[in-house]
Parts: structure tokens; sequence; C-alpha cells
């Protein structure tokens, strides 16, 4: 159970950290952190939990990542629904605090999306379903080619957070344009069901495309990350 609950707290910090960023900070007139802060705070999220609670539960704080994980053959399968719980309700969590932080203000609106995930007239920038979906498939599968090889015997020990907090970041850096970067349907899930109506019918692809890009990104590192 342990390792359950520090999947739930790990999740409640990103969805706290990164879309309570986005939410509370990311809009406010001239000392708005904007797009460069909002990608920083989620990579921070998870290289502060990776060094927090890495050595209980591995950190992975997504569903898509234990996919991931499960088919590279890092993570077993038996723990695979209890994870997926967790980190979903860690979600949750975490957007109930925020929605009670941000409607403090007077001039809070769901109608901001509440860092909702979305294509077409909710994607930030204008973006189709199919750019969008694409660019999920492709950037969570990226991040998990980077977790594997960060995480991988191999690789230089102790380095892995702050590789695999980098590379959220840059993740978010090329795609908060797109859908406002979901890549983990336990994030996209935590706010969506508060800011409702477009959010929640739009959340299936931000459940379909990060799967589908670990299962690629898993299938990818055990060819190019095989032993000889």
């Amino acid at each position: 159970m342990n390792k359950y609950l520090a999947e739930a707290f790990g999740t409640f910090w990103l969805v706290l950290g990164g879309c309570g960023s986005a939410v509370l900070a990311a809009g406010i007139p001239d000392v708005g952190i904007g797009y460069l802060g909002v990608s920083l705070a989620f990579g921070l999220t998870v290289l502060t939990m990776a060094f927090a609670i890495g050595h209980i539960s591995g950190c992975h704080l997504n569903p898509a990542v234990s996919i991931g994980l499960m088919l590279g053959g890092r993570f077993d399968k038996k723990d695979l629904l209890p994870y997926i719980t967790f980190q979903v309700l860690g979600g949750i969590a975490a957007g109930g605090v925020l929605y009670v932080i941000a409607s403090g203000n007077d001039a809070f609106s769901l109608e901001g999306g509440f860092a909702s995930n979305g294509y077409g007239e909710h994607s930030p920038n204008g973006y189709s379903m199919m750019a969008g979906f694409v660019c999920e498939v492709v950037m969570t599968m990226m991040f998990l080619i980077i977790i594997l090889g960060a995480t991988d015997e191999r690789a230089p020990a102790g380095l892995a957070p702050i590789a695999i907090g980098l590379g959220l970041t840059l993740i978010h850096l090329v795609s908060i344009p797109v859908t406002n970067t979901s890549v983990n349907p336990a994030r996209s899930t935590g706010v969506a069901i508060f800011a409702g109506g477009w959010a929640v019918k739009q959340l299936w692809l931000f459940w379909v495309a990060p799967i589908i890009g670990a299962v690629l990104g898993a299938l990818v590192y055990r060819v190019i990350g095989a032993k000889k």
C-alpha cells in the first residue's frame, strides 16, 4: 500500500504544481510566468517527486508511464491497475484543491478551461484533433524513451530524475500551444472533471494518445536499448 499511496501523493503534486501554475500564475498581467514557467513547473514536480518517492514506488505519476514500463519489462503487471487507480485519485484530489484555491478569487471562471487539455477550438492555438493526437502520441513516446533510458542500469547512476524532469519540461515547451500538454491521462482527468463540458468530452484523446505513445516508446526502447 505504501507504493500506491506514494503514487497518489506524487500525482497530486504533479497536478497541483503543474496545473496550479497554469491556473494561478500563467496569466497574471506583466508578471505572469507564461508557457516557459508552466513547462518548468511540470518538470519540477516530476524532478522533486522522483527524489522524494522514486525509491518507494518508482515515481510513475502517470498511467501511460506505468503501462509503458510494464511493456518495457520494468514493472510488474499485478500492480498496474492499483497504480493507475491511485494516480487518477491523486490527480482528482489535486484538481479539487486547486479549484478551492482558484475559486477564492472573484475573477475566477471555469470558462478559461481550468488548465484542461483540448483540441480544435479548445486547443490553445487552435490545432486540429489530428494534430493534437499526433503530438500527444509522439511526445509520450519520447517521454517513455527518456524514462527507460535514464533508468537503465547502464545509465549514469542518480541522474535519472534530472533527465526525466527536464524531458517533461521540454515536452511542455513544444506542445502546450497544441493541446495544453497532457502526455498523462491522470493529469488530464484531474482537472477535466471540474471543468466539465467540452473538457470531459475531449478527455478520451488524452487517454488514448498517451497510452499509444507509451506502448510505442516501450517497443522502440526494446530495440534500441537491447543489450548485446
